[in-house]
């Protein structure tokens, strides 16, 4: 049996929050049994863009802030790591999103560390599921001790729904993410990516913000909805499944998630799951916006997905203009892709991890787009 604990709590009010958390992780068997003084824990939000934490569309700053204040109390290292989305359109905005979303402030005034998974390296994985192309993983889930999954509640236009197991596509760094998006374009078949990341990494723990969750056309362009929940689990999955409930939604509504249950990720029936905390039983989110998409009939073109990814594909090169030779672009690639002497990048090669255009101190690694106007588009619409 799995457990999920579910708390009431109605706002992001700091000192509530971590008694909310404390309570929640007592029902759990408590911090001890996930963390002691000493350990590095990683905390893993969602970090989908530049966005406000007002916004719905990112965990919470406060939430975050609670939870390193929990942990330093503990006598803990603390490192919050992420990488954004926007593979997809050929842009990377990991370090303006920790600087948008307050986290970076959190980070300075609470003690932790910022760990941008954009230019912290890679582990490389092999994956056990269908898709058995090396994987690419950002190095700090290895490091630390422990890695706690810090998803928010919101529905997704293109997958239902997005939360525990979907939350962990951030640990793939950079630009990357946009060749499984490529390679697996039917949700079904991108289950399958996020299956090979939760059983090649060790997520210790999932903590759920949706206090204030995103309905309606999610993961960014949603609005938001007072959800007044925080949910606890040891299991992604059993997590997501309750989460699905709350939204008035079946588990197999939502089919990123069942690569996750075929495989063994964790429990996908609730009938195995026990509900503790504030709740004895799965509380509905009343008047809950699901996106148009869970309502239509109209068939996924995924070959117009593939055709965008195509169109806006971006590599780094290296803009020797501006190029000093210290090499650090070379020494930090963590597959070896560039040439010293040139500066020549190796593309069969490369991961597209980003490490040598975010560690760059000269601003010599530039993004480029393959296509000349996929290049003017994106210049259009940095005016703007």
């Amino acid at each position: 049996m799995s457990k999920v604990i579910i708390q009431g709590c109605k706002n992001y009010d700091l000192e509530n929050l971590i008694e909310k958390l404390n309570n929640g992780m007592e029902k759990l068997g408590g911090w001890n049994q996930f963390v002691g003084p000493g350990d590095i824990v990683l905390l893993k939000p969602n970090l989908i863009g530049p966005k406000s934490s007002d916004s719905a569309a990112i965990t919470h700053s406060e939430f975050l802030r609670a939870m390193v204040r929990i942990l330093k109390g503990k006598g803990c290292i603390v490192w919050i790591g992420d990488s954004s989305g926007g593979a997809i359109a050929g842009i990377a905005p990991t370090a303006q999103s920790f600087k948008v979303s307050g986290y970076e402030r959190v980070a300075e005034e609470e003690g932790a560390i910022i760990k941008n998974f954009d230019s912290e390296g890679v582990v490389e994985v092999q994956p056990k599921g269908k898709f058995q192309e090396k994987m690419y993983l950002a190095k700090p889930i290895f490091d630390a001790d422990v890695v706690i999954n810090l998803p928010k509640l919101k529905t997704h236009s293109a997958g239902i729904y997005t939360g525990a197991v979907k939350n962990v596509f951030g640990c793939i760094p950079g630009l990357r993410k946009a060749k499984y998006h490529k390679m697996a374009p039917n949700p079904e078949d991108f289950g399958e990516i996020l299956a090979d990341i939760h059983q090649a990494s060790k997520l210790h723990l999932h903590i759920m913000d949706g206090i204030i969750a995103m309905e309606g056309e999610g993961p960014t362009a949603g609005s938001a909805y007072r959800g007044g929940k925080i949910l606890i689990s040891k299991d992604p999955l059993a997590l997501d499944a309750v989460a699905i409930k709350m939204l008035g939604i079946e588990m197999e509504d939502v089919p990123i998630l069942k690569a996750s249950i075929k495989r063994g990720v964790g429990e996908g029936s609730l009938e195995n799951i026990t509900i503790e905390g504030d709740y004895t039983t799965i509380p509905k989110l009343e008047n809950f916006k699901l996106p148009k998409r869970f309502r239509s009939n109209k068939r996924r073109n995924y070959n117009a997905l593939i055709k965008v990814i195509d169109f806006f594909e971006t590599r780094p090169k290296v803009n020797l203009k501006k190029c000093k030779d210290c090499n650090l672009c070379v020494e930090s690639c963590p597959v070896e892709a560039i040439d010293k002497a040139t500066k020549k990048i190796d593309y069969p090669i490369c991961i597209e991890c980003m490490c040598c255009h975010e560690l760059c101190i000269h601003q010599a690694v530039d993004l480029k787009k393959e296509k000349f106007l996929a290049n003017l588009v994106a210049g259009l619409s940095q005016r703007r």
